[in-house]
């Protein structure tokens, strides 16, 4: 008798049973394209990151100067390999799909920023991700200063008494910049931050079922209520009403007082005459 093979989903949530800094990144994030591409192979797209780092270690040989590792492995990335930001179309869902990203050269800050530090981690680099609002950024943390890379904009370089000038370009002078803005980003935020990503797309372009995909593989990372809540708001509209009923419940009963626990009491009301 034959051992069903595991499905990208469960195979997922066994990565992330692991410390933080253990998490394979890449791997996670491919097993999450793979349901919507079932026939992705992930070792395949990891054996191209492990040969872009290859390369990274060749040209670097023993450079200490973090200005030039920084520099070399952008020139590798933006110039030679041409990854670049995509601009034209910004929201494409193929933008959060790390597959999609190496195959056509195109993503968000976040995924470019995880091909980035792919690389980086595979050839010996010290580099974190940093979880600035509206745009993720990559760090190398050195010894006398610390460099802020954006991948986004062909690894432009930043040093850190300059990331209030990117937030003004992201948010028109409107917001101040703050010490947790420049915090390191674990694994698991980025891959939250990724399912987020999709799930606000999806959202948008009323596909309910991928949407809720999201939502299920942000719980698996993070098991937060606000998410079961969304989830049941989510499962109400695609008729599926115990489900949403125990969703919702269940948020109000871990924060009876949220701003919005009059709204869910309403809906819960609506569910249960259905």
């Amino acid at each position: 008798m034959s051992v069903p093979v595991p499905g990208p989903r469960s195979r997922f949530a066994r990565l992330l049973d692991v410390p933080d800094s253990a998490i394979e990144l890449a791997r996670a994030a491919l097993l999450l394209a793979a349901e919507e591409y079932p026939q992705l192979v992930p070792d395949l797209y990891l054996r191209r990151l492990d040969v872009l780092a290859e390369r990274v270690r060749d040209r670097l040989a023993d450079e200490t100067a973090p200005l030039i590792i920084v520099q070399e492995i952008s020139r590798l990335l933006f110039v030679d390999e041409g990854f670049r930001g995509n601009t034209a179309a910004y929201y494409d869902p193929r933008n959060s799909f790390l597959n999609d990203v190496l195959d056509r050269r195109l993503g968000i800050p976040l995924t470019l920023s995880m091909v980035y530090l792919e690389v980086g981690w595979r050839a010996g680099i010290s580099l974190e991700g940093v979880n600035f609002p509206g745009h993720f950024l990559v760090r190398y943390p050195g010894e006398a200063f610390r460099l802020l890379v954006d991948p986004f904009q062909r690894g432009d370089i930043l040093f850190e008494d300059q990331a209030q000038d990117l937030l003004d370009r992201v948010y028109g002078g409107e917001v101040r910049l703050k010490p947790e803005f420049l915090r390191p980003a674990s694994r698991k935020d980025m891959l939250v931050r990724l399912l987020a990503n999709l799930k606000n797309i999806y959202l948008n372009a009323r596909d309910e079922v991928r949407a809720l995909a999201a939502i299920e593989r942000i719980l698996i990372v993070r098991p937060v209520l606000a998410e079961r809540r969304d989830r049941g708001m989510l499962l109400a509209r695609v008729g599926r009403v115990d489900e949403a009923v125990t969703d919702l419940r269940c948020y109000l009963d871990g924060v009876p007082g949220a701003p919005d626990a009059d709204r869910v009491r309403r809906l819960l009301e609506q569910l249960g005459r259905k």
